[in-house]
């Protein structure tokens, strides 16, 4: 099973430090091995949120996720969207941007560098609106139940998170261009780009996310009335309406996980500056991790980790909150990429911590499950 998962991850990889070796010899190999390592550190938590959609999803839209997926992860995320970059802040065709790359490796990084806050923007209102959401509904087993049960209240009240996104979004440019103009306004332009990119998060968010949930429910709406119709739990062969159905949700899945994706890369694509500017080396290594993070999603889909170990899926979350704070922190600081991979490691061995007392208390009374939802609310509070 580990094999068969992680097969193609150990392929890859075996690939890429090789070819690490012959382009960069033994440093282009070291540099390879920390930047997979830093990627996979950093994506952890998007590999339990990717799990927790990838579990709707069928065999074939998994397989899609992990052919065509991966290909627009790795090369399209980790090697083509750093050229991009380049080329529209620099007013430059892609294939001087691409030369840029190779030859004047310092002006690269210098222009990546540059183009970071709306970055942050963009990837910091996306993934706080997906924290938002997740931590204002109201769900039968909470994790931190002290923290949860007053946040589900509040979230009753319409549009709530678009607004504190909203609200979150103004005072990081607003701060942001104040900090430019004392120290002489070399970056004020920039502070209307930052407040268009984070509504641009967020538009993207509204739209990705509306879709795939709109889509979502009107599958499970038809689903309720095939069974009350049928007089049954299961039947093959539905409706062709639901069947269309089906595959627009997936669809829309599929593209709403490629969105995450996009979002939880920006600061891999970012911090891997801090230890080479070699685009080459760069798209070796953090390729490679971005492998182990898809190997991983469909590892826990098919084991069914995220069923047995509950509180994982609330922990990656909160991981995603504070991955989404520090990126908007780092439109105007730098925040060292250690913290960043410690804070997501720390909230999800909190959480699978969590779930393992869960789990053995729920043992020694004898059931798989609580028969008192009140009680394992109860529990999961006091066990975390």
């Amino acid at each position: 099973m580990l094999l068969k998962t992680f097969g193609w991850s150990f392929a890859v990889t075996a690939l890429a430090l090789v070819a690490a070796v012959f382009y960069g010899g033994w440093t282009g190999f070291g540099v390879v091995a920390i930047l997979a390592i830093l990627e996979i550190s950093l994506s952890f938590d998007n590999a339990v949120v990717n799990a927790g959609i990838l579990k709707k999803m069928s065999a074939f839209w998994q397989k899609i996720f992990l052919t065509i997926g991966v290909l627009i992860a790795v090369f399209g995320m980790r090697l083509v969207f750093p050229v991009v970059i380049v080329a529209v802040s620099a007013s430059m065709g892609p294939i001087e941007a691409v030369d840029l790359a190779l030859t004047d490796k310092d002006r690269y990084q210098q222009l990546v560098t540059d183009a970071h806050p709306s970055i942050a923007a963009f990837g910091g209102i996306f993934l706080l609106m997906i924290f938002l959401d997740f931590i204002f509904e109201d769900r039968d087993i909470k994790w931190l139940g002290w923290l949860e049960r007053p946040l589900a209240k509040l979230g009753k009240v319409d549009m709530l998170s678009v607004c504190i996104a909203l609200i979150v979004l103004l005072i990081a440019s607003l701060t942001f261009a104040a900090h430019a103009h004392q120290h002489g306004g070399v970056h004020a332009d920039k502070a209307e780009t930052v407040l268009l990119s984070g509504i641009a998060g967020l538009v993207t968010y509204m739209i990705v996310g509306g879709l795939s949930s709109h889509f979502e429910n009107r599958i499970e709406e038809d689903e309720e009335r095939e069974k009350e119709a049928q007089g049954e739990a299961e039947r093959g062969g539905g409706p062709r309406s639901a069947v269309a159905l089906a595959g627009k949700a997936a669809f829309f899945m599929f593209l709403y996980l490629e969105v995450l994706d996009a979002s939880f890369s920006f600061d891999g694509v970012i911090g891997a500056f801090a230890i080479t500017n070699d685009i080459v080396l760069m798209a070796l290594g953090l390729g490679t991790g971005a492998m182990y993070v898809r190997s991983l999603t469909v590892y826990l889909v098919r084991q069914g980790t995220l069923d047995d170990y509950v509180y994982l899926e609330h922990g990656a979350h909160y991981a995603i909150g504070a991955l989404s704070v520090i990126l908007l922190v780092t439109i105007q600081y730098e925040i060292n990429e250690v913290i960043t991979g410690l804070v997501g490691v720390v909230l999800i061995g909190w959480s699978f911590l969590s779930s393992v007392r869960r789990n053995k208390a729920l043992a020694k009374e004898g059931s798989a499950e609580p028969a008192d939802p009140d009680k394992d609310r109860a529990g999961a509070t006091t066990g975390s």
